[in-house]
């Protein structure tokens, strides 16, 4: 079954540099970035797009290798994807011929080995108990993110990973899998990596934000959020950092 708790990944990036060859011509993309994560924490990635935010999730779930620096987790460097690290997309990539249960055990049906306790969980986990026989284009955007959400939760990771995965819903559904997010991360205790363009999110949701400069991607800010859970949207504290953050990415304080 689903672990009530996990045990949670910590990464660390050591001068970490990576760029790629684009018709004949070397684009840096990161440049001598330096992270430390421990485990269990809640890191927003913020900064200009296309600077290299999802490049450096790439490399951290082991999908490339930078060309320089180390990145390890929990001090084993990491060379090859692994189960322990798990990428949530901004798509949902549900196979649309298999139904909601079969896309969450899918990984598990690769393998072989389907714990269809684990998978149940997964899917109560997420709130789509009733929903297990349904294709995803009977679903509605959230809960689609919640089936995605539950296929990468079966698997117990260590570290979740997540590329803008509540950026294309409606403010509402956004808002809800906003606070689901926040309640799975506080219930099972693994460590969370999220890339995000709204300020406002990474305020309520993370422990720790990151801010990067436009390519070749540089850290700006490492900025920790001492502030209790569940974190209100008005609050001032909370409004100044947003527009120290905004200052910080380039745009005016009354933005």
């Amino acid at each position: 079954m689903v672990n009530a708790t996990t045990t949670p990944l910590g990464i660390q990036l050591h001068n970490v540099s990576h760029g790629y060859d684009i018709g004949g011509r070397f684009t840096p993309v990161l440049e001598n970035v330096n992270l430390n994560i421990t485990p269990g924490e809640f890191i927003a990635l913020l900064g200009p797009s296309g600077c290299g935010k999802s490049t450096l999730l790439r490399l951290v779930t082991g999908l490339e290798t930078p060309h320089a620096g180390r990145i390890l987790a929990d001090g084993t460097p990491i060379t090859s994807p692994g189960p322990d690290r798990i990428v949530m997309f901004q798509d949902p990539t549900l196979y649309p011929w298999r139904s909601v249960r079969a896309n969450v055990a899918l990984s598990q049906d690769i393998s072989g080995r389907v714990d269809n306790a684990a998978v149940d969980a997964a899917i109560t986990m997420v709130g789509l108990q009733g929903f297990e026989k349904a294709w995803p284009h009977q679903l509605s955007g959230g809960m689609a993110q919640r089936a995605a959400l539950a296929r990468a939760l079966v698997n117990n990771p260590r570290l979740l990973i997540l590329d803008e995965p509540l950026g294309k819903l409606d403010s509402l559904t956004r808002l809800t899998m906003q606070t689901e997010l926040l309640r799975l991360w506080q219930d099972r205790g693994f460590t969370v990596i999220m890339v995000t363009h709204d300020v406002e999110e990474a305020l309520l949701l993370a422990t720790r934000i990151i801010t990067f400069s436009s390519r070749p991607a540089k850290v700006i800010s490492d900025l920790t959020i001492d502030l209790p859970y569940h974190r209100h949207r008005d609050d001032p504290h909370l409004l100044a950092l947003r527009r120290d953050i905004l200052v910080q990415l380039g745009h005016s304080e009354d933005w």
